[in-house]
């Protein structure tokens, strides 16, 4: 029987082998295109009007968003004329302006009642979201 007696410890590299490598750039490159992919398909659609002057809002404000279905959303969360009512009338939130985004299908009623509801708790910054005209 013959046993190995010593062997040299090899500075440096010989080879290296990188197809792992490479396995692990495409399986990173696939997952980062599939989570963006699926992250844009999450959130409100919302076709906003066009407009042939808009204007930048510099100030912090609420944003309501209203769908082509008359839904409104406030922070993602569904609401109601009742909810949307409790949550303006806290006094942090007078002082913020607010920023109605509707669906250029949305009920002109529904955007109306919104803004009636913030004049009567005495929000006077309202504005509506819109898109140039190109």
């Amino acid at each position: 029987m013959h046993f190995k007696r010593l062997q040299k410890i090899a500075y440096g590299l010989d080879q290296i082998n990188i197809a792992p490598l490479v396995n692990i750039f495409f399986l990173l490159l696939i997952f980062f295109v599939l989570t963006l992919m699926l992250a844009a398909k999450t959130g409100i659609s919302v076709k906003l009007p066009k407009t042939l002057t808009t204007e930048a809002i510099k100030n912090e404000s609420l944003t309501i968003i209203i769908t082509s279905e008359n839904v409104m959303y406030l922070d993602g969360k569904i609401m109601t004329m009742k909810a949307l009512r409790h949550i303006l009338n806290k006094k942090q939130n007078r002082e913020h302006a607010i920023l109605i985004k509707a669906d250029r299908r949305a009920s002109l009623g529904r955007i109306i009642d919104i803004w009636n509801l913030s004049r009567e708790l005495g929000i006077q910054k309202i504005n509506i979201a819109s898109n140039q005209l190109e």
